[in-house]
């Protein structure tokens, strides 16, 4: 094997061969033309959105946006690690809601980590509400995960129509775990710290201009439906303003190749799946029907398939068991997007957290992690079944 072989990861090689065959699932006709066309329609903007979200959360970080806010925070809460806990529920959310469960795992997670550790907090139960609400904190707008994009065309033709279904159970994805985090570390939260010193960032423009492009997308990507618009519009502001400020930020790592390559892949080959005949081996597990346990049933299955196989690919292979259903089809995003915290595979999110947390010292063991998800997945998913169900 050579250097050059040995130097690619085995995620990395995973969606190489996931291209390769879509590839040639494409190439041979296994998925045929028009489905081809039919998908790239749906998914382009999609995936679309995905890079010019990550570049724009990337060149925020770099403008040391987030690190500003959570000074902010750790002096706003004037002292008391319990007022710290609650500002940082808030950014995670606020991160998760508009800029995507992954730029919470990749770029809130290690600021407040570093928040907690400044100040003499332990930092495990920060970074476990940061993994936890990137999850279950993902269910509001058709922008909090890839699989609300996929599902909210289905739902209904403008975004109002999604918000009606998610906004309670999305409201149960964040009450719940935070309940579950704050009772077990209630000895670590009822406590003091000292506040740091305010950070100044190196470059005043870019953080100001920075700052000021996330301030004025956040709504714009709660209010258009084609959110890809302001996305690209919000990146290619922050992309000329550091080509003259700070050229060498922008490098091709910036586009989220390995998430491009996967989501793509399996994009395909679900869809080829589905084309040859996987829909109908699953027309017995259709949702049938708004009851309560029909709804926990179509939830239970996404999260079972989510932990099992990733969250993603759960909601691809099973969203024709509820595509003609909204609140059925609610219901699996429930499933999908809430359930996925007991397995390390469970969600992208959990794979790029564990990377960053280990990276700054902070160690928790996928036994504990599995149990406490296991817990804190089954109260969440159930409760916010219960809230779909009371407004639908």
């Amino acid at each position: 094997m050579s250097a050059g072989t040995r130097r690619i990861r085995p995620g990395a090689l995973l969606v190489i061969a996931l291209v390769v065959v879509a590839i040639a699932v494409v190439a041979t006709g296994i998925l045929p033309a028009a489905d081809a066309g039919a998908l790239a329609g749906r998914t382009v903007p999609v995936l679309g959105f995905v890079v010019a979200i990550t570049i724009v959360a990337e060149l925020a970080r770099d403008a040391a946006v987030f690190d500003v806010v959570a000074q902010y925070l750790a002096r706003w809460g004037g002292g008391r690690v319990l007022a710290l806990w609650g500002a940082v529920i808030l950014l995670a959310v606020v991160s998760t809601v508009f800029l995507s469960l992954d730029t919470t795992a990749v770029i809130v997670t290690p600021v407040v980590v570093l928040l907690a550790q400044g100040v003499g907090v332990s930092p495990l139960p920060f970074a476990l509400a940061t993994v936890w609400l990137a999850n279950t904190g993902s269910l509001l707008l058709p922008v909090s995960n890839l699989t609300n994009l996929l599902a909210a065309s289905r739902i209904g033709t403008d975004p109002g129509a999604f918000l009606a279904l998610s906004w309670a159970p999305a409201l149960a994805g964040v009450l719940v775990p935070v309940l579950i985090l704050t009772v077990a570390h209630r000895r670590t939260l009822w406590g003091r710290y000292t506040a740091p010193p305010a950070a100044r960032p190196t470059d005043r423009v870019l953080f100001l201009v920075s700052a000021a492009v996330l301030v004025a997308l956040l709504p714009l990507l709660a209010l258009v439906r084609d959110v890809w618009i302001p996305a690209a519009a919000a990146a290619l502001i922050l992309v000329v303003l550091f080509a003259f400020r700070r050229r060498q930020a922008l490098r091709l790592g910036l586009v989220p190749w390995q998430a491009l390559g996967l989501a793509g892949g399996l994009f395909v080959i679900v869809e080829a799946a589905h084309a040859r005949g996987l829909a109908a081996l699953l027309a017995p597990l259709a949702a049938n029907g708004h009851d309560v346990g029909e709804l926990l049933r179509v939830a239970g299955i996404g999260a079972l398939a989510a932990n099992g196989i990733d969250n993603l690919p759960a909601y691809l292979v099973l969203e024709p068991l509820a595509s003609h259903d909204p609140v059925a089809l609610m219901a699996l995003l429930i499933g999908v997007n809430l359930g996925p915290l007991v397995t390390p595979w469970a969600s992208l999110a959990i794979l790029l957290w564990h990377h960053r947390i280990t990276a700054l010292g902070v160690s928790v063991p996928w036994g504990r992690f599995a149990l406490w998800g296991l817990v804190a997945a089954s109260l969440t998913v159930v409760v916010a079944v219960l809230a779909l169900a009371a407004v639908s």
